[in-house]
């Protein structure tokens, strides 16, 4: 089934129907139906533009919010959270299987480019959104365009290294405030002998609001590779996964006063369907943050976090045997701190400033039947200064933003050889602007323009291998570049959105950016599987957005959007790169989806997804091309029993339809299509 079919069959059989969107348990019915009839207003409060609560006709970029209950009604798959995003404009998710990271792309560039945040704080957009539970986050705010100075680079060295926010920021919000309490249970099985369970509590005691959550997962799952590829499955692929988070908050006397910690705990066993190839994975996430009103118009910020990655896998001699080579393993633990003031002058306006702070260690290993033998063995830190002003004047918004920044990598091993050059830092000042005029509560136009900097990380100079690993078989990961130079750029955007009746929204959004000396990550061997970053030259993606949403009646809420985009590579000294398109970016992506209520209780949220042709190297003697390809997803829900107090809903998640086995980068697939059943409590 190719796209224009998947698109077809999706509006002949839904009716023209335009994603997920969820049952409105929150407001009343009369509240609903009189919501309905309105045209969109800016009303919704936004805290990731300055750090404080303000509103989105205030924000000078277009701003996607997913709220709670979408979240709950979302179809993932493969339970990462960057699947909740796929179906926004712009980007593509490419989760490369329950056990694997996603790389996918944003606002036509590549998987680092979008800054993920818990709280504000810094996390990693490859890692975290497979570790993080859903359940945890009460909404999304997801930024698109050049994003503010006011959040630094990720310093992870792990898969595609540093990542920064020249494509957008995604800003996973938990809960502050618990208004009541509530349980929330959820049991469930389906495809491939998988089982699932969830657990969800929040309560408040005087000052103390608290929420606390578990997940189990375990799945014999199924073969996610290619015919003949490196992943070579001769059983099924068992994985358990184990989630445990809690948030506490402490109100210190008034609501704009408060103390917070939040803490999850994941851990990821299983092996990839050979004897030797088994692996487990240990994430920890940290978040502590205080926030104090100190005025009428001046707000105080201080967070710090912690991130900790373990990661442990085996390796055999497949295809020549299946003995055990070694376990190869990661580890690396990340600290960000950020101090942030915030002075509300002239009504509405917003001046920003403070510091923030990163430290880094990354460490890979080989062990055999003996001691750890260290491959790389690196610390990183940088610290920034910023800030911004944001300035409203009745219609009119104007921001403008400035940062400077001191990054610095310490080499203690390299490729397993202590390094003749033991350490190499890079100062760099960054801006960033952006206006927006509301013409009416219907109508307005924005425009935002930003610049970005981003240094080799460890992994991408010294790699988990040694060069001399070269297509040795059984050597899977990525091969040393001390040769990498830093890469700039520069983003822009300009959009205009109109609201009509019932909620509707249309929208027109234009982007263009530009990367210099861009780091990309090349395949250079597919098996054994071997990857290199190298300096591609430099890089330009533009393109257009088109986007709709709208409630069309009391029970039927749609939305379709679509993004084309161009992405070229521009190295006149290597014509195998000259001309070719940047790693991971789809020629286009499309969205098109219903949620409809019915009479008996019973709501359907059929839903598609296109993705266009993108490649997997800048190497055009070397690269494998992907899509385009659509799939189909459907979520089913009954109500079996309502009260004011507790519910019981019947819930069927129904991954691609179409059983759509589309091929991905290193020689993963999709596994085609799979559903989850069960029964979700609420009391």
């Amino acid at each position: 089934m190719n796209v224009a079919r998947s698109f077809l069959l999706f509006f002949l059989f839904f009716g023209g129907g335009c994603c997920v969107f969820a049952q409105e348990t929150d407001i009343t019915k009369a509240a609903a139906q009189q919501q309905a009839k309105l045209p969109r207003v800016y009303t919704e409060v936004v805290v990731t533009d300055t750090k404080i609560e303000q509103p989105e006709a205030n924000v000078t970029q277009k701003v996607n919010i997913i709220e709670a209950y979408e979240i709950e009604q979302s179809v993932s798959s493969n339970r990462n959270l960057a699947e909740l995003l796929q179906y926004q404009p712009g980007i593509s998710v490419t989760a490369l299987s329950r056990n694997d990271a996603n790389w996918g792309s944003y606002g036509g560039l590549g998987p680092k480019y979008n800054s993920y945040l818990l709280d504000g704080l810094p996390i990693d957009s490859f890692v975290d959104t497979m570790s993080i539970d859903a359940w945890a986050i009460n909404r999304i705010e997801s930024f698109q365009g050049p994003a503010s100075v006011l959040y630094s680079n990720y310093l992870s060295a792990d898969f595609s290294g540093t990542q920064a926010p020249l494509a957008g920021i995604t800003n996973l919000i938990l809960k502050d405030r618990i208004e009541a309490p509530a349980t929330h249970i959820a049991i469930g099985g389906g495809s491939w002998n998988t089982f699932n369970g969830r657990l969800y509590h929040q309560d408040r005691k005087g000052n103390l609001n608290y929420f606390f959550g578990a997940s189990y997962e375990q799945s014999d799952y199924t073969n996610y590779g290619t015919p003949n590829s490196w992943l070579g499955m001769l059983d099924d692929p068992m994985y358990k996964k184990v989630k445990v988070y809690g948030k506490a908050t402490y109100f210190l006397g008034r609501p704009d006063h408060r103390i917070s910690v939040f803490y999850q705990h994941t851990l990821h066993d299983g092996f990839t369907g050979r004897p030797n190839r088994d692996y487990g994975h240990n994430y920890d996430t940290l978040n502590a943050s205080y926030s104090n009103q100190l005025t009428d118009n001046l707000n105080l910020q201080l967070k710090t976090g912690l991130r900790n990655y373990d990661r442990r896998w085996g390796d055999d001699n497949y295809p020549t045997n299946l003995a055990l080579v070694d376990h190869s393993g990661v580890k690396q633990r990340i600290v960000p701190t950020d101090l942030t003031l915030s002075l509300k002058h002239l009504g509405e306006s917003v001046l920003t400033f403070g510091t923030d702070a990163q430290f880094a260690t990354y460490k890979t290993y080989t062990q055999g039947n003996t001691a750890r033998d260290y491959t790389s063995d690196t610390y990183s830190h940088t610290n920034g200064l910023f800030v911004q002003e944001k300035f409203v004047w009745r219609k009119l918004v104007l921001r403008a933003g400035a940062r400077y920044n001191h990054m610095a990598d310490h080499y203690d091993l390299i490729s397993g050889a202590v390094p003749g050059t033991p350490e190499k830092s890079w100062d760099k000042g960054l801006w960033s602007a952006g206006a927006r005029y509301n013409f009416s509560k219907r109508l307005s136009i924005y425009g935002n323009a930003g610049s970005s900097y981003i240094s080799p990380a460890a992994k991408a100079v010294g790699g988990t291998l040694l060069t001399s690993d070269l297509g040795v078989t059984g050597r899977n990961g990525q091969l040393p570049n001390p040769n990498l130079k830093p890469e700039s750029g520069i983003g822009s955007d300009f959009g205009i959105e109109y609201g009509f009746a019932r909620q509707g929204t249309i929208g027109v959004r234009g982007f263009y950016n530009t990367i210099s000396d861009a780091i990309v990550d090349n395949v250079i061997s597919n098996n054994p599987s071997q990857t290199q970053s190298v300096n591609a030259g430099d890089a330009r993606s533009y393109g257009v957005e088109i986007v709709y949403s709208q409630n069309i009646t009391e029970r039927v809420r749609a939305f379709a959007n679509y993004t084309r985009t161009v992405s070229r590579i521009n190295n006149p000294l290597d014509a195998d790169q000259n001309g070719s398109a940047i790693t991971f970016v789809p020629d286009f992506i499309a969205n098109a989806g219903v949620d409809v209520s019915v009479p008996g209780g019973w709501k359907f949220s059929p839903y598609v997804h296109g993705v266009g042709q993108y490649y997997d190297s800048t190497s055009k003697s070397g690269r494998s091309v992907f899509g385009p390809y659509g799939i189909v997803n459907l979520k089913v829900e009954k109500a079996l029993r309502q009260t004011e107090k507790s519910s019981t809903v019947f819930f069927a998640d129904l991954n691609n339809i179409g059983n759509r086995k589309y091929a991905m980068p290193w020689q993963f697939r999709d596994p085609g299509f799979n559903v989850l059943g069960g029964l979700d409590f609420r009391f």
